[in-house]
């Protein structure tokens, strides 16, 4: 087992609807935001964490891998792959890891490191510039509450805080290759499912809606294959 290359794809990640990441702050502050979102603590402003987007990209890889049942909801790991091994089931473990422990330790050494790394994503220098100019801020807090089917007012108000949309920020990932092998596919896979669903909390209000532009492989731009890529290749 050898590492013969890193590969790295970036590009510009921009938000289509607000985005909520919580920053699982639990205190209130006057005229705060019952939920606010997780920022950097130099400059006070949002980002997205690299965890964030690498649980939500392999969520939606297992579900459509159909790993989700066979893991009873939980991230699938080396000790469901002993009982449900194919090839892809493998490669995921090869791109994201999984927990060791049991008696597994063969199929820990044979698929071997995690190959992925995703990195947290900051915004944009030059749109941050630009909504400075415009006076605008980085972060919105949004308001919600739920509707008394009877008497047909609103109940439990609460204020939710968004990056807003139209934000962009720098999306970085580097992908090892051991011994040639080629897990870019489903990389891409996953990430065309993310783009089709949401990121963070509160996907199914519409929040959390993203696209990417201008992805890059080394520096080489792949964007209009990616944008070719069929949501569910024929046999997913």
């Amino acid at each position: 087992m050898q590492l013969t290359r890193i590969k790295q794809l970036t590009a510009t990640l921009t938000l289509k609807t607000g985005l909520h990441i919580g920053a699982g702050d639990t205190e209130m502050r006057i005229g705060g935001t019952d939920n606010p979102v997780v920022k950097n603590p130099l400059d006070g402003q949002p980002y997205i964490p690299g965890s964030s987007l690498k649980g939500k990209i392999r969520s939606l890889l297992e579900w459509q891998l159909g790993l989700v049942s066979i893991s009873n909801g939980h991230p699938f790991s080396f000790q469901h792959l002993a009982t449900h091994d194919n090839r892809e089931a493998r490669d995921l473990l090869r791109l994201f890891g999984g927990a060791p422990g049991g008696e597994v330790d063969r199929l820990v050494n044979e698929i071997g490191p995690t190959r992925i790394a995703f990195w947290d994503c900051l915004l944009n220098a030059e749109w941050l510039a630009k909504a400075r100019a415009r006076n605008l801020l980085s972060t919105e807090a949004k308001s919600e509450n739920s509707i008394n089917r009877i008497a047909g007012v609103a109940e439990n108000p609460r204020f939710t805080e968004r990056v807003i949309a139209g934000a962009e920020f720098d999306f970085r990932l580097t992908l090892k290759v051991i011994d040639d092998e080629d897990l870019l596919p489903l990389l891409l896979r996953g990430l065309k499912l993310l783009t089709a669903d949401s990121l963070g909390g509160s996907g199914s209000r519409g929040y959390g809606k993203v696209a990417l532009s201008g992805l890059a492989l080394d520096g080489t731009q792949i964007q209009t294959a990616f944008d070719a890529l069929p949501l569910f290749p024929t046999g997913a």
